[in-house]
């Protein structure tokens, strides 16, 4: 997976009932546009992280 800063994220939940996650890319930290990503949740909260297959790029417009 690669990434942009501004790029739109969307982590699924991972067990049933949890809810999705929504952020924005503020940094990309790897080589190439590659993983890991410092990310901003639509609530605030901000951590780096390494996406899983439960994550995918939100298209551009679909903001959650």
């Amino acid at each position: 997976m690669q990434m942009t800063v501004g790029s739109r994220i969307v982590i699924h939940g991972a067990r049933v009932g949890d809810g999705e996650r929504h952020g924005e890319v503020l940094e990309v930290r790897g080589d190439g546009g590659g993983p890991p990503y410092l990310v901003r949740f639509d609530d605030g909260h901000e951590t780096l992280i390494f996406p899983g297959a439960d994550c995918v790029v939100e298209p551009q417009g679909q903001a959650g």
